[in-house]
């Protein structure tokens, strides 16, 4: 039976107290983080969301006290009343380790059963477990002061946008489905047998209309769902930092974008950034680095090698070249010691994941011996051209990939650039790296439905001179798009919008809409496009992956409150879970399991 506390009302957090609140009167709530039994003197470390703070009792001061004390466990719920004095026995490992309460009056507000696992930082817990009893994770201080973070970080951004004239303004959660990218989460309506509501993969059609409705700068803080298989990085519903603007160019866009990421790391971290952060092309990414969101905290840069090998008479080159495909390598400087012939069966395994075929590589020893997988096959002209190209030297460690697909080996070497950066501890941590990559192409092609697709989504605007090659050439328009990458991350994306009704109708039809399709999922925006649309364009930040980074985390789970695994699965509660046939029979629902 708890003790009432009607009678006695907290005075501050555990936290808050300091050597110059000695002598004061206090009361503090919390929960009990250990007890320890000296005999005649007890002492308990008192936990709150702020921090410790010692509870002092002793048996020859009051008796009553002390036994109440005596009967302390870990995780009790403890009100506490008393006087703040200075410790004798400080503890330098905690803000409040200089003082302790002389404890006058004890309240057990709620006993606890001994809990699965110790509430404490040391404590190695397996992560399923955490997860099942998240509500006692998050008592421990690592991970709360993760969640505190991310309180601050969205409280700055809110603090950020208003100051530079952003309404927030709320979009529906239950929506229309328009299957184009992720599958939808559906929701079935009572109201309307057989038709369905669909969760938001992005507030996208909704912040646009609000630049047709007149507010020309639009920001949300903004839940969004998607049903896709899960990653370390991805959640089945995540947040979005969400904003839209009017009558702007990209670089306005941009700007806004920077500013924001400028204050969260001062703020929120005290790092300085330095602005405006350095922009590539799609295609440089791709080109040097593999990727679309490159890490450049390290070098391993990939070099074209065609020319080099072009009239070679080795054959897994020559056939490559002769199919218009490429011949790409990097150049591990000073590491030819460090990659055993072992290590390197394990990255050519690792490349085959990303439709390589095989992995050529050339050790060039600190004494100038080499070993090499390919070099005796080559010409002497071909072998010192390509060493050339790599600005090979002794020691170096040269690694080719040759594919008839040009993008399959640039996009495999990507991926093996970072896996030996982290392998061999390459990557400079010293302070975040930021980038855009700007000017995606407009379209891709889908092999599995064999047509080109939007590569973010229909309404991205194409740059002004590409817009006539839309209908006659689609791999060669480039858009008005932009993603803004930390550490090899994408933290963020937008573009300009279309704002031509004529344009859009244009986008639809070269995705393959057919009128009847573009009346049905979109009739309400092109609609709307015939009451005056001004020039608009917008960006939106994973919150969860962007706090994830800043604060260094390896899973996107350590900064969500009550994430989801990988199955998609929450298992303190045991969601999802079946419903009662009853209900089902209220929606028109047959299950058809298989």
């Amino acid at each position: 039976m708890s003790e009432g506390i009607e009678d006695i009302k907290r005075t501050g957090y555990c936290g808050d107290y300091r050597i110059e609140d000695v002598g004061k009167e206090v009361v503090v709530c919390g929960w009990t983080q250990k007890q320890r039994d000296l005999g005649q003197l007890i002492f308990i470390d008192l936990r709150d969301r702020t921090g410790i703070i010692q509870l002092a009792f002793d048996d020859e001061t009051d008796r009553e006290v002390f036994q109440k004390a005596f009967v302390v466990r870990a995780e009790y719920v403890l009100m506490a009343k008393g006087i703040i004095r200075e410790r004798t026995a400080k503890n330098k490992d905690i803000p409040t380790g200089d003082i302790e309460i002389a404890v006058k009056e004890l309240k057990i507000l709620s006993k606890s059963e001994t809990p699965p696992f110790e509430i404490s930082d040391s404590s190695k817990v397996n992560e399923e477990l955490r997860l099942k009893y998240r509500y006692l994770d998050l008592r421990r201080n690592e991970v709360k002061e993760k969640i505190i973070a991310r309180h601050k970080i969205l409280k700055t951004a809110r603090d950020y946008f208003d100051e530079n004239g952003f309404i927030e303004i709320e979009t529906p959660i239950l929506i229309k489905s328009t299957p184009e990218g992720a599958r939808d989460y559906l929701v079935p309506s009572r109201v309307f047998p057989g038709q369905f509501f669909a969760l938001p993969q992005s507030p996208q059609l909704y912040k646009q209309l609000t630049m047709l409705a007149g507010f020309d700068r639009y920001m949300q803080v903004a839940r969004c769902f998607r049903d896709e298989d899960l990653r370390a990085d991805r959640q089945p519903e995540f947040t979005q930092i969400d904003y839209e603007m009017s009558f702007v160019n990209q670089d306005d866009v941009m700007n806004i974008a920077e500013g924001l990421v400028k204050r969260l790391y001062k703020e929120v971290l005290n790092i300085d950034l330095q602005v405006p952060f350095k922009r590539l092309s799609y295609n440089e990414a791709m080109s040097k680095y593999g990727s679309d969101k490159p890490d450049l905290r390290f070098g391993l840069e990939i070099v074209e090698l065609e020319d080099m090998v072009k009239n070679t008479e080795f054959k897994v080159f020559a056939n490559v070249i002769s199919n218009g495909g490429g011949v790409r390598g990097i150049n591990v400087k000073g590491m030819a010691d460090k990659l055993s012939r072992k290590d390197i069966d394990k990255l050519t395994d690792f490349i085959k994941s990303y439709g390589a075929k095989g992995l050529a590589f050339t050790k060039i020893n600190a004494d100038g011996t080499v070993s090499s997988s390919y070099e005796k096959f080559l010409s002497e002209e071909e072998k010192y051209g390509i060493r050339k190209k790599l600005s090979a030297e002794n020691g170096d460690l040269l690694f080719i990939i040759a594919n008839e697909k040009v993008e399959v080996a640039l996009t495999a070497l990507g991926a093996l650039r970072c896996e030996i950066a982290q392998k061999l501890d390459l990557i400079d941590k010293s302070k975040p790296n930021l980038l855009w990559v700007i000017d995606f192409p407009l379209f891709e092609y889908s092999e599995e439905e064999n047509r080109y697709v939007a590569k973010h989504h229909p309404f991205t605007s194409p740059r002004e001179q590409d817009v006539d090659k839309i209908e006659k050439s689609p791999k060669d328009v480039y858009a008005k798009a932009y993603d803004l990458v930390l550490n090899g991350n994408e933290v963020g994306g937008g573009s300009i919008r279309i704002s031509d009704s004529n344009l859009q109708e244009k986008m639809f039809k070269a995705l393959g809409f057919k009128e009847d399709e573009i009346e049905e999922r979109f009739g309400f925006l092109v609609n709307a496009f015939k009451f005056g649309v001004p020039p608009h364009g917008g960006m939106a930040f994973g919150l969860d992956r962007l706090v994830m980074l800043m604060l260094d985390c390896e899973s996107i789970r350590d900064v969500i409150a009550f994430p989801k695994v990988a199955s998609s699965a929450e298992l303190m509660i045991g969601s999802p879970g079946e419903v009662e046939e009853k209900q089902l029979k209220e929606l028109g629902i047959k299950i058809d399991v298989k």
